[in-house]
């Protein structure tokens, strides 16, 4: 398994596609709306929540099969764990087309890992198991938000705030 390099992508406004449409990708989607990536999504079904984020315009959404293609323009890809049939293909166009991409549940087919997250505000707290103990993360990000309840949000404003006052 790789050492992988902890990195926050700034997705705001910039296209990224994601195949599939069940649960695990609507939470992969959650998370990217709340970073104002332009997303578009590419499933034959979807949940309710991502065909209410597509018919209120949050998302782009295509009713449909993965076609090679679908990644022309994207910036960022990933794949959802419904669609291992197509994996292969998908990874391989992103790959000819220089675009990051991540296959949810298939750490060797990725270029980059999803961590689990706590945000509070602008706080972001991201853990990483490096792919080996996808339980052992949602355990510590459940941890993490009891020690850093939403009020962090507030507390790191004011903090803000007052470093700006400090630095003039």
């Amino acid at each position: 398994m790789p050492q992988y390099y902890p990195v926050l992508l700034d997705v705001t406004g910039k296209p990224v596609v994601v195949v599939g449409g069940g649960l695990v990708s609507q939470r992969k989607l959650r998370l990217l709306l709340e970073s104002d990536a332009r997303v578009m999504v590419i499933a034959p079904e979807a949940t309710e929540r991502i065909r209410a984020w597509a018919e209120q315009g949050k998302i782009a959404g295509v009713v449909r099969e993965y076609r090679e293609g679908d990644l022309a323009g994207a910036w960022l890809a990933i794949i959802g764990p419904d669609a291992p049939a197509v994996n292969r293909r998908i990874v391989n166009e992103a790959h000819a087309r220089h675009i990051l991409i991540n296959t949810v549940d298939n750490a060797q087919n990725c270029d980059f890992i999803l961590p689990a997250v706590v945000r509070r505000g602008d706080l972001t707290l991201a853990i990483s198991t490096g792919a080996g103990s996808p339980a052992m993360a949602r355990y510590l990000r459940e941890e993490l938000e009891r020690l850093f309840p939403p009020e962090y949000a507030q507390l790191l404003h004011v903090l803000s705030e007052a470093r700006a006052e400090v630095r003039k």
